[in-house]
């Protein structure tokens, strides 16, 4: 399947070029750590393209829009993806594409598409089953994993489920989540670093969930919890933290140790 990107370049006029990375996905956000100058030279030796990866099959994507100059990304891996880099990476961006507005893409390619004013729905997979995570048990491999791949999942006051993270967000299975976590292991508390979470409260039927990478139809998730209040609070996990105190406590992040990890991996992956 490869690591799939869509790269887009606005022009000034408003015109645009669509290009295709069979292999972008991987290290994008360390590639656009580059500047301007540098990724523009990069994406303009790619093949242009009409091709618009789907929900499924992007891994990644960026915009760049020279006459509004804003940034637009998003990631399936990479330093951005990353709890503990998440922060520093952007931080990073935002520095290295000074004057620009630098945005995430938390739905995706849709995103991209609606930014350009194009139909969304050309890039949805409505039809395709949700692929969400299993519950797994608190002694799970996975969990001891410096950057497991997993999902947290708070209900009310006492309850904390951990999952394994393979596509879908859970908050995309509305309230058949509570069912099928009724039957399954339970976590006295998650104190690892994940990519995604989701607090549930039963009794103010309210939902608050987050996400490092993209979760597609993001900004639809209230139609999937009919009389719940739904809340996105799109890469801030600090939001769960407060609304599960005790249930969900990841490590301390050291910032000045992340923003010297990101550099040096940017470096590396430009070489000498």
């Amino acid at each position: 399947m490869g690591d799939r990107a869509n790269f887009v370049v606005v022009r000034e006029s408003g015109e645009f070029e669509l290009y295709l990375s069979r292999f972008g996905a991987m290290g994008i956000d360390l590639d656009l750590l580059a500047g301007p100058a540098e990724t523009l030279s990069m994406v303009r030796r790619l093949r242009v393209d009409d091709w618009w990866l789907d929900d499924v099959h992007c891994q990644g994507a960026a915009l760049i829009d020279l006459g509004r100059k804003v940034l637009m990304l998003f990631a399936w891996e990479g330093p951005s993806t990353v709890m503990r880099y998440r922060a520093a990476t952007l931080r990073l961006l935002r520095e290295a594409w000074a004057g620009w507005e630098v945005r995430w893409m938390y739905d995706g390619p849709a995103e991209l598409r609606t930014y350009l004013g194009l139909d969304p729905e050309h890039v949805r997979d409505r039809e395709g089953g949700l692929l969400v995570g299993s519950v797994i048990e608190p002694d799970d491999e996975e969990l001891a994993d410096p950057e497991p791949t997993v999902a947290v999942v708070t209900v009310g006051t006492d309850r904390c489920y951990m999952l394994v993270n393979i596509y879908d967000h859970p908050v995309r299975e509305g309230t058949a989540l509570l069912d099928r976590l009724a039957s399954g292991p339970g976590h006295g508390a998650c104190r690892v670093p994940v990519d995604a979470g989701i607090h549930v409260d039963p009794v103010r039927r309210r939902v608050g969930w987050w996400v490092l990478k993209a979760s597609a139809e993001a900004y639809e998730m209230p139609q999937r919890w009919p009389g719940w209040t739904v809340e996105f609070w799109q890469d801030r996990w600090e939001e769960h933290v407060r609304a599960a105190p005790g249930r969900f406590e990841p490590p301390p992040v050291d910032h000045e140790r992340a923003l010297a990890d990101v550099r040096t991996a940017a470096e590396l992956r430009r070489g000498p």
